[in-house]
């Protein structure tokens, strides 16, 4: 493994250069806020009649549309949702300056190859192993957020220096900077929401609490059981692995996580793990995506509709309403 940190980062050769950022959700809005307090100078490139134009004004950034923000830019970061990317790439590409560097923080697009970059263009990876709100809370708190680091192509020979500056410029380098490749990224990024983080994650909360309402007991209970309390378990899982989760949780706890756990996470299921990664692999979940958004989302939003109609939805949100601690 090679980790690179503050030492490693020569940020003079980010002095005088601009940044342009590319979108302003959850991460560009972290990117755009941590390279402006390191100094450094950023333009925020948006479409004029949309919500965030008014957003990153008021946040005291400089605002332009797209094509025009990435005019003389050293580096241009895409931080817009994978669907739109190859379509925005077309349109700013006749303005991105000769010899400067395009950025992703997912390599979905440049893996799986629905951007071909110009050739005098470096092509780099810095994505955060974090949501952009923590990017942000980190950086203001002094800390950072680890970063993977990719280069797909070194047109310039200062490709690698480029985003490891811009990566010190989220705070990233200063938690630790991780080299990669665009292809492992994407490929295990994809996996870890798919099979356990998002889709595993949730299908066996969702599974759990069928089983208990269905064996007759009380929906609200099954919710705590089930749902809530994973929270207190991905925390310390969060913190110090296995061996904290077993140091906090009850012997009898422990027990039927070494004797149940196994039963459930069967070599069926992992199986199933393999064949998501297969398709991750071969391009097979890319290109469905692909036609699902090429043909309007219908089925994604069938799906999506479908999924937050389920009961544990109904009960969680009365329960969650009684929590005045959470942000409802």
């Amino acid at each position: 493994m090679q980790m690179y940190t503050e030492k490693d980062v020569d940020t003079a050769i980010l002095a005088g250069k601009r940044i342009a950022i590319l979108g302003y959700g959850s991460q560009g809005r972290a990117h755009a806020l941590n390279l402006k307090d390191s100094g450094l100078d950023v333009v925020v490139g948006l479409r004029p009649d949309g919500a965030s134009w008014p957003k990153a004004k008021a946040d005291g950034l400089d605002v332009k549309e797209p094509a025009e923000a990435v005019k003389e830019a050293a580096i241009t970061a895409f931080l817009t949702p994978d669907m739109v990317q190859a379509s925005l790439y077309e349109t700013v590409q006749p303005n991105l300056a000769e010899g400067s560097a395009i950025l992703f923080a997912h390599g979905f697009n440049i893996h799986y190859k629905r951007i071909t970059p110009r050739a005098d263009l470096d092509v780099v990876l810095i994505a955060p192993k974090g949501p952009g709100g923590l990017v942000r809370r980190q950086y203001e708190e002094g800390h950072g957020v680890p970063c993977l680091i990719a280069v797909e192509k070194d047109a310039s020979g200062k490709a690698l220096a480029l985003a490891l500056a811009y990566a010190h410029g989220i705070g990233g380098a200063r938690a630790g900077v991780i080299a990669t490749t665009f292809a492992e990224e994407t490929e295990t990024d994809l996996f870890g929401e798919q099979a356990v983080l998002c889709g595993g994650a949730t299908e066996l909360v969702v599974a759990g609490f069928e089983t208990l309402v269905e064996a007759g007991y009380q929906p609200e209970v099954a919710y705590y059981e089930c749902m809530h309390e994973l929270k207190l378990i991905v925390d310390l899982l969060h913190e110090g692995g296995l061996k904290k989760m077993h140091q906090f949780i009850s012997d009898t706890a422990a027990y039927g996580d070494l004797v149940s756990g196994p039963r459930i996470i069967d070599a069926h299921v992992r199986q199933n793990m393999k064949d998501v990664l297969s398709d991750i692999q071969d391009g097979t979940f890319a290109n469905n995506w692909i036609k699902e958004t090429e043909n309007g989302q219908k089925e994604y939003r069938r799906m999506m509709n479908e999924d937050l109609a389920h009961p544990i939805e109904k009960v969680g949100a009365a329960l969650r309403s009684q929590m005045d601690w959470l942000d409802n």
